[in-house]
């Protein structure tokens, strides 16, 4: 049995073309980020239909000792079961997108929200650079071991980001659910998935509107797609 999510990051914000920490700053959506999400939407639903995890399971089954038949459907359910998403307006308005042409309403969770960047909120990249040089250094360099300036530890988002996380794909075993959430975020939850070091998140990259795709077969993750 297969439970497959769709990881997303939500799309161009107002003003998204300057690199900018927004973290907890309550921004909304671009044109150009609607329609961002509204084109991944498609891609979405076009994997919905044809996407078959099934045919990777003899593989997965004599390597890895998954016990189900390779003849087994890889899910129980075809359509998207549910939508959850940061409850940030970049966010939850992306989330409506996507969950719009499939019935549903996204469920909005404070633990999906982005990271709190303290100090550093609302400030571009070059700012925090030229007033707080070192401690941008050092975050940049190993944001497991630095923090931003007043802000949340990466383990504090960590902890907060899995347990919602765990809890939501426990209750959509078997079944096609999606998280719209924010590049942080993501990154946390896929260096999770991958068993990556913490120290690596900058080496995943999320661009607006990126979809990653994880199917699980009894627990084992398998990533098909990443920042598409």
């Amino acid at each position: 049995m297969t439970t497959t999510l769709y990881l997303m990051r939500h799309g161009e914000t107002d003003g998204g073309d300057t690199k900018r920490y927004h973290g907890g700053i309550d921004i909304h959506l671009s044109d150009r980020g609607r329609q961002q999400i509204a084109e991944k939407g498609v891609v979405l639903t076009q994997h919905l239909a044809h996407g078959n995890p099934a045919k990777y399971l003899t593989y997965l089954r004599d390597v890895h000792g998954i016990t189900a038949s390779p003849e087994e459907p890889g899910t129980d359910a075809q359509g998207l079961s549910a939508v959850y998403c940061s409850n940030l307006a970049r966010a939850w308005q992306s989330a409506e997108i996507l969950a719009e042409p499939h019935g549903l309403s996204p469920v909005r969770r404070a633990d999906l929200r982005e990271r709190s960047f303290g100090l550093w909120e609302g400030m571009t990249f070059r700012e925090i650079n030229e007033k707080y040089p070192d401690d941008f250094s050092a975050w940049a360099s190993n944001p497991l071991a630095s923090s931003p300036l007043g802000g949340e530890t990466t383990l504090e988002v960590r902890d907060r980001v899995i347990r919602v996380v765990d809890s939501i794909l426990r209750g959509h075993t078997g079944q096609h659910v999606a998280i719209v959430a924010h590049g942080g975020v993501n990154r946390i939850i896929l260096c999770h998935i991958l068993g990556m070091p913490l120290e690596n998140i900058f080496r995943i990259e999320q661009d607006y509107a990126a979809l990653n795709i994880v199917e699980f077969w009894e627990k084992y993750p398998v990533l098909k797609l990443l920042n598409g």
